[in-house]
């Protein structure tokens, strides 16, 4: 675990029994986490009540969506079945929901960086009409009704009264769990694996053409970019203008990682295209070069387009992906 460290690497009941307080073990080449992990100490409590809250449709106002509704492990905490999220009483979103990992990296959130520190982050999706529709104050008054709830709240914050501060952060402690760097590309890194000469090839490419947006290691600059891609009609979303409302940042959405990328269609903001080939095909064709790749004209033949995607399929982390430590906790088929 030394070489491969994680952020932290959470105990859940039988399933592991160690936590790392306070302490994060950067794997190697990796920078500094920008979650102020000091003001919020990660425990074994607090993170099972954050995995609890993330899979209760408590949260919601009819008790029908949860955030794994949107986020499902499987799919590299997104959505695969359709473009756009769908919410309560059968609601369909704006955007294509983002992956979930690595989020003590992360500086902003939300497709137009609307939440800039995941503590606050998860009460964009409660209250909005179109995903779980509810209100801070009501959730807090079903969570304080619960004996369950209750018990959790005690266990981890040595308080059943559930509030603001400890609902937010516990759904935080959960979040920052989910780290991703067990791909064959992280054991390549370390010297344990080498690439096949295709995967080298592909890993050429990109070095060449993507890494300025998709930087290396974490694959992200988390920064906000226009990549050419048509406005949609139906949605007619600006993106990180409708933050800053500045003009230069009309169209410019945020850089979404190509970790386990293999996992995470439909892709784009909008969920347009719903395969790996077809944006490598975006990229390529010449008719899409422009501001996104900063300048550079990505021309690539069939056998590159393979090359490339052959490279990106080393970014898949198995062991995130089916981790059982992140998933449905089984507390919550029971009665209180």
């Amino acid at each position: 675990m030394k070489n491969r460290g994680l952020l932290l690497f959470i105990g859940v009941v039988c399933l592991m029994s160690f936590i790392v307080k306070d302490t994060y073990q950067i794997p190697k080449a990796w920078p500094e986490p920008i979650y102020p992990i000091g003001k919020n100490e990660l425990t074994i409590n607090k993170v099972y009540l954050g995995r609890i809250l993330f899979y209760d449709p408590i949260l919601s106002v009819n008790h029908t969506v949860s955030c794994a509704s949107c986020h499902s492990q499987f799919n590299a905490f997104t959505h695969a079945d359709h473009a756009l999220s769908h919410g309560i009483y059968d609601s369909i979103g704006t955007r294509n929901s983002p992956t979930l990992m690595n989020l003590a990296w992360q500086p902003y959130f939300m497709w137009d960086g609307a939440i800039n520190h995941l503590d606050m982050q998860a009460l964009a999706p409660i209250s909005h009409p179109k995903e779980m529709g509810e209100s801070l104050n009501h959730v807090l008054q079903k969570l304080g009704a619960s004996k369950r709830y209750k018990s959790l709240f005690y266990k981890a914050w040595k308080d059943s009264i559930p509030t603001t501060e400890t609902l937010l952060k516990s759904l935080s402690s959960f979040m920052l769990t989910l780290v991703s760097n067990q791909s064959k590309y992280d054991s390549v890194q370390l010297g344990l694996v080498a690439f096949t000469d295709q995967e080298q090839r592909g890993y050429a490419l990109f070095k060449k053409h993507c890494n300025s947006c998709h930087t290396e290691p974490l694959f992200t600059n988390y920064q906000f970019e226009a990549n050419g891609i048509k406005v949609n009609a139906h949605l007619n979303d600006f993106g990180r203008y409708a933050i800053t409302h500045h003009p230069k940042d009309s169209f410019k959405f945020k850089t979404p990682t190509l970790r386990n990328v293999e996992y995470s269609f439909p892709y784009m903001h909008d969920g347009r295209f719903e395969s790996l080939n077809e944006v490598i095909q975006f990229y390529a064709s010449s008719s899409s070069i422009g501001d996104k790749t900063k300048g550079r004209t990505l021309h690539l033949d069939a056998k590159e387009k393979v090359d490339l995607h052959v490279f990106l399929l080393t970014l898949t982390d198995k062991q995130f992906l089916f981790n059982r430590s992140y998933g449905y906790p089984m507390e919550l088929n029971t009665k209180e």
